[in-house]
């Protein structure tokens, strides 16, 4: 049986859309039609800019609310999205072959955790500030809402990037339009009824699912105040000249090409580190931004850290992303499969050698499925260390001692994650300092709600997660008494 969503959900409520296009939703495991879902258009998006606007100018609305009756109705949409989570997460697996037991850690747990830290946050906020002036008057410096928020959604996590950007933006007392990537819209739908079930005011959450064009056009509408971007770093370019343009603010969260460095003191053994070392490096079949694909070795130890991934990338279930035992399932497209692909040719090409996978597994007949590869012997000017493949492809390259692997790791063009592993935590503390990055973990990797996340570099603008975030949905006013 397939998903249908023949409507928008605009304004509240489930609207007829101005045409009758559609986005057709594929398995990534199976290659099967698993649902459609109306694809919105201009008009569309104007309809929902315009439910956004107005329910931010309403002068009894959201923005206008305390801050403590805006975290009642978020732990309310926390409640909600935490009842439909088993639904929501097979929807995710489904469309992007993320492994169901991911899903329900990250797409089904994040996003209910978001909103309750998020309500949290809110209960702290005052919009008021008073300062005594250098020239003697009195200041209040406000933090107001900033307004209408163009929020832009990848397909890899959906749901907890989509609350990466609702959350913060919600405590601050915005609304929004949520644009969900087409790869990745049958979830939206139980997205837009918990927040009615919530009680979300009408028109601070819209939904448009559609393409690069509709992403476009509500990027540059003359009624946003604010766009949120995550994705491609190419895409995100495109999306600052515009902003910059109409001078309209914006945070970008781009491409990694992050470094895992494994100093010369590491503990190895699989049955310690495994599972922290897959969830830093080869998490959600490498379609995560901030993964370590670099491995950055010494060279007394070389030959035993190629075994050791090689060892790792050999031992993952490959499967359906439904199964609960896989471990790594499908690319999210073909188009997908055919650009990890074209990337494991151009690093044979360039004199890398393949240690594990490289190919697609005999045990799936259907599906977009990669195995896990392993490259050694790989430069870190060559293509597949420095471009972002967004795939299960991870690149070993050898340095000489703590500062050379500084260095490699700072050549590259991202600065997003990264990840130092040792069995002196000091002696890492003094190398994840050297290294140029937005976040990084010392024996293991995972953003944390309570703390900023974001890159340096090509790897984005702005600051998501931890109370930090809220500002980026805030704008400042001075008044002078």
């Amino acid at each position: 049986m397939t998903i249908e969503y023949d409507k928008l959900f605009i304004g509240g409520s489930w609207t007829t859309p101005s045409s009758s296009n559609t986005i057709t939703v594929v398995s990534a495991s199976t290659e099967e039609v698993i649902g459609s879902v109306a694809e919105a258009q201009e008009a569309d998006v104007d309809a929902a800019v315009d439910a956004a606007r107005t329910a931010f100018d309403d002068p009894n609305g959201w923005a206008t609310w305390e801050p403590a009756q805006r975290a009642d109705v978020m732990e309310r949409f926390a409640t909600e999205l935490e009842s439909r989570a088993q639904d929501i997460t097979q929807r995710v697996s489904a469309q992007n072959g993320m492994p169901i037991s991911i899903s329900l850690a990250i797409e089904g747990a994040f996003p209910v955790n978001l909103l309750r830290y998020y309500a949290g946050v809110a209960r702290t906020l005052s919009a008021d500030e008073a300062r005594t002036g250098l020239l003697g008057g009195a200041i209040t410096v406000r933090r107001e809402p900033i307004g209408v928020v163009g929020a832009i959604v990848p397909w890899n996590f959906p749901q907890s990037l989509a609350a990466f950007k609702y959350a913060p933006a919600l405590a601050a007392g915005c609304t929004l339009v949520i644009k969900p990537s087409p790869e990745t819209c049958l979830d939206t739908g139980l997205l837009a009824d918990a927040a009615v079930a919530a009680g979300i005011p009408n028109g601070v959450i819209n939904i448009v699912p559609g393409g690069r064009e509709v992403g476009a056009y509500l990027v540059s509408h003359p009624r946003v105040d604010k766009i949120s971007f995550t994705g491609s770093t190419a895409a995100g370019r495109s999306i600052a000249e515009t902003c910059g343009r109409l001078l309209r603010p914006v945070t970008l969260e781009l491409g990694g090409k992050s470094a895992a460095i494994v100093l010369d003191d590491a503990d190895l053994d699989l049955a310690t580190i495994g599972e922290k070392l897959f969830q830093a490096t080869l998490l959600n079949q490498g379609q995560t931004c901030f993964l370590g694909t670099r491995v950055l070795a010494p060279a007394s130890r070389y030959d035993e850290v190629v075994q050791t991934f090689a060892a790792l990338a050999g031992s993952l279930k490959i499967g359906d992303a439904l199964d609960p035992t896989t471990q790594i399932g499908p690319m999210a497209s073909d188009r997908q499969r055919d650009r990890v692909e074209g990337y494991i040719a151009k690093g044979k090409a360039e004199g890398a050698k393949v240690i594990v996978g490289g190919g697609r597994p005999s045990s799936q007949d259907k599906g977009w499925f990669v195995e896990p590869t392993i490259f050694a012997d790989v430069d870190n000017n060559h293509t597949i260390a420095q471009e972002e493949i967004f795939g299960p492809v991870l690149s070993l390259i050898k340095y000489n001692d703590d500062d050379d692997a500084v260095r490699i790791a700072n050549d590259s063009d991202f600065g997003l994650g990264g990840s130092v592993w040792t069995q002196d935590p000091e002696r890492g503390f003094g190398v994840a300092r050297r290294v140029q990055t937005g976040t990084i973990g010392i024996n293991s990797y995972m953003p944390d709600p309570s703390s900023p996340f974001g890159g340096v570099k090509a790897s984005g603008l702005g600051r998501e997660l931890g109370p930090e975030a809220v500002q980026y949905y805030q704008s400042v006013k001075t008044i002078y008494t």
